[in-house]
């Protein structure tokens, strides 16, 4: 099988398994079944000199929901943009230790970002429909990547109805995406970013900006997806990483004394159902009962 990232030219070098490599003293890690998509082993992201995020790894099984929670701060959406490259965006920004994507470490030097990022999609907190039609928003990337007009018809009517939006769209695709409301916007993009065909979709906080009935849908939306993907989501609403989830992360803060510098940490991760119901950790504990966060 060939390599998921990799550039076409060259032959495909799979990194060993680093099953040796011992957990930090600091998080669980329950182990997990299933194929893995996703196995991280001592991720650090710096921007510049400061660490936002040390020591984290856990593994992320396919058309599975995995969630990342925590306070604020704690480094949860900086973890998800390393797992498709969006930090090389960010000057200062690098990621060490490994994130292994089908046996791939994804910052080896001869895997192409651009590649990465098509097959591991990003839904961000705000809806961000280009200021084009419907019809154009979902199009846009196989347009890019060379689909024909026949073949962009036939991927923007399997996108928005994969993205639960075809019946509402339907008879008005040449009409403005900006025109939608904030829900039907955040499936657009969800929609736009599954026209590529991905193998992953990562969500940065896709519900924080709708209204109850929106943010159901999209829930409603995102376990039907993880049939067909993988996905990863950031949520600062618990009961949505409850309702959604197979498994949760729970991230929190270490603090340095000296500097008052906060890193993000793993503290736990595990079947959602026991983070939530019997986690082993007492800051998991405090924070999924309301005691701090």
């Amino acid at each position: 099988m060939s390599d998921p990232t990799r550039r076409a030219a060259g032959p495909a070098v799979v990194p060993p398994r680093l099953d040796t490599v011992p957990q930090a003293d600091s998080q669980r890690v329950s182990p997990v079944e299933g194929e893995t998509v996703f196995d991280l082993r001592d991720v650090d992201v710096h921007y510049g000199s400061f660490r936002a995020v040390k020591d984290v790894g856990f593994t992320v099984v396919k058309n599975e929901i995995t969630a990342l929670i925590g306070p604020s701060g704690c480094g949860k959406s900086t973890l998800l943009r390393s797992l498709n490259r969006m930090n090389d965006l960010i000057p200062g920004a690098r990621v060490g230790g490994l994130v292994s994507y089908h046996g791939k470490n994804i910052y080896d030097a001869d895997v192409d970002p651009v590649e990465v990022r098509r097959r591991i999609g990003m839904v961000f907190q705000k809806p961000n429909p280009f200021p084009k039609s419907i019809f154009d928003n979902v199009a846009f990337g196989p347009k890019v990547h060379g689909a024909s007009r026949t073949e962009r018809e036939s991927i923007v009517e399997d996108s928005l109805k994969k993205a639960a939006l075809w019946e509402e769209v339907k008879d008005d695709l040449r009409k403005s995406a900006l025109t939608l409301s904030g829900g039907q916007q955040q499936r657009l993009c969800i929609a736009r970013t599954i026209a590529m065909q991905p193998d992953v979709v990562l969500m940065d906080e896709p519900c924080s900006a709708l209204d109850p009935i929106a943010t159901a849908r999209i829930e409603e939306l995102m376990v039907d997806l993880a049939k067909q993907f993988t996905i990863v989501i950031v949520t600062h609403n618990m009961q949505q990483a409850a309702r959604v989830s197979d498994r949760t992360a729970f991230f929190s803060t270490e603090v340095n004394e000296t500097s008052d510098i906060r890193t993000g940490v793993l503290v736990e991760f595990d079947d959602t159902q026991r983070i939530f119901s019997n986690p082993s950790d007492e800051r998991t504990e405090n924070y999924v009962t309301g005691r701090f966060g």
